[in-house]
């Protein structure tokens, strides 16, 4: 770091710059609920849940208990709410299964070209037909387009995200569950990026599967919630876990559910100053040279924006802004194995390089976004520099 830029990170009384989360999309930090929760378990219910002894009832509890938490959230039953070892493993679970299960009917699925990458590599993987809707430069679904895919013959089931991961936009689901009634075709939810930010879509879903360390419950564990409507069949061995050999964690399972009720008590609290940050971050963007903010301004997350900076590399915008004491996020791929460009913003017709993801997490204060929109001109600034990118 330079020294003209020492100034502009905030130091605690040792000297070390004070660290901010702002990647807290699917990485948000554990709650202390959460941690007491977590801890909980390990004593109550390290005993297999399945057994008949006190010990083993004494988990059951936790367990049923953690499913009723969740179905009472969701609006689904008891039954139909189940845990698996991560958001992507449900993914990787439910699509071959839904596939499966509606067989006679063909292997067409409908989804978006902005799914996350758990839901298209499962398509491809399965070998689904797929019939990817297109959406605008805002990331927002056509839904007339959507309509007309699902009546389709031959068509297994769609699937649609609640909000984008990337860009914010919240998608039109009451449109496509209105479309998906009308041709009798069953709807899986990604709501990993939404739940407990926007309400919970009710009512909108025959599957959803949800992040609990999106809001803060921590890792190792991810929500599937399966309507007993739904025709699944599992294309996988038996075993006593049936939707998930092997199981979960419990006390993962048991801080995820008691933070998610933390969490949907809080939301609307927490949205309102989510979005008075976000918007302030927006603006600050908006104002740099070359610089666009995307996904739609109003119809989206409270907690996350994006933005692009021509002439400069997400890596090194995220390398600087790292330095200065802020983890970001970026919209791109470039960090990855796979050093390919988000298709998500490449479907959006955008800039796929120099893109900075805020994520808000859950105890961020003004203070620290503050921070953030202070040194952010001229952390780009000091990056397109450092590229001979200078007079913009």
């Amino acid at each position: 770091m330079s020294s003209n830029q020492e100034p502009l990170a905030a130091h605690n009384q040792s000297g070390r710059a004070q660290r901010v989360n702002l990647d807290a999309g699917g990485n948000a930090r554990l709650t202390t609920l959460g941690r007491t929760a977590y801890l909980q378990a390990l004593d109550d219910g390290w005993a297999d849940h399945r057994r008949l002894h006190h010990e083993g009832r004494r988990a059951r509890a936790l367990y049923d208990g953690a499913r009723e938490a969740v179905a009472s959230v969701l609006g689904a039953r008891t039954d139909e709410v189940f845990f698996a070892p991560s958001p992507t493993a449900a993914f990787h679970a439910v699509i071959p299964a839904l596939l499966a299960g509606h067989k006679r009917k063909g292997n067409l699925v409908v989804a978006s070209r902005i799914e996350r990458a758990a839901v298209l590599n499962a398509l491809e993987f399965s070998n689904a037909t797929e019939h990817l809707v297109t959406v605008d430069e805002r990331g927002f679904v056509d839904p007339d387009g959507f309509s007309a895919a699902v009546a389709q013959p031959g068509v297994a089931f769609a699937a649609l995200q609640q909000a984008n991961h990337e860009v914010a936009t919240l998608q039109p689901l009451d449109h496509a569950r209105e479309a998906c009634t009308k041709a009798g075709v069953p709807l899986l939810v990604d709501a990993t990026a939404s739940l407990t930010h926007v309400a919970p879509p009710t009512g909108l879903w025959d599957a959803l599967i949800a992040s609990p360390a999106d809001w803060g419950g921590g890792q190792g564990v991810g929500v599937l919630a399966l309507k007993s409507r739904a025709r699944a069949r599992r294309v996988w061995p038996e075993d006593q876990d049936a939707w998930f050999p092997g199981g979960a964690s419990l006390p993962a399972i048991f801080a995820a559910a008691v933070t998610l009720q933390e969490a949907e008590s809080l939301r609307k609290e927490r949205a309102q100053l989510h979005t008075e940050l976000i918007d302030s971050i927006r603006r600050a963007a908006a104002l740099l040279p070359d610089t666009e903010v995307l996904g739609d301004p109003f119809n989206r997350l409270p907690h996350m924006c994006t933005f692009s900076c021509l002439y400069v590399d997400s890596e090194a915008l995220m390398a600087q802004f790292d330095a200065l004491g802020f983890a970001v996020g970026s919209g791109s791929a470039c960090t990855s194995a796979s050093l390919e460009p988000s298709h998500v913003l490449a479907a959006m017709g955008v800039l796929t390089h120099g893109n900075v993801r805020v994520t808000l997490d859950w105890d961020v204060t003004r203070e620290q976004v503050a921070r953030f929109v202070q040194v952010l001109p001229q952390a780009v600034a000091q990056v397109r520099g450092e590229m001979g990118v200078t007079g913009l």
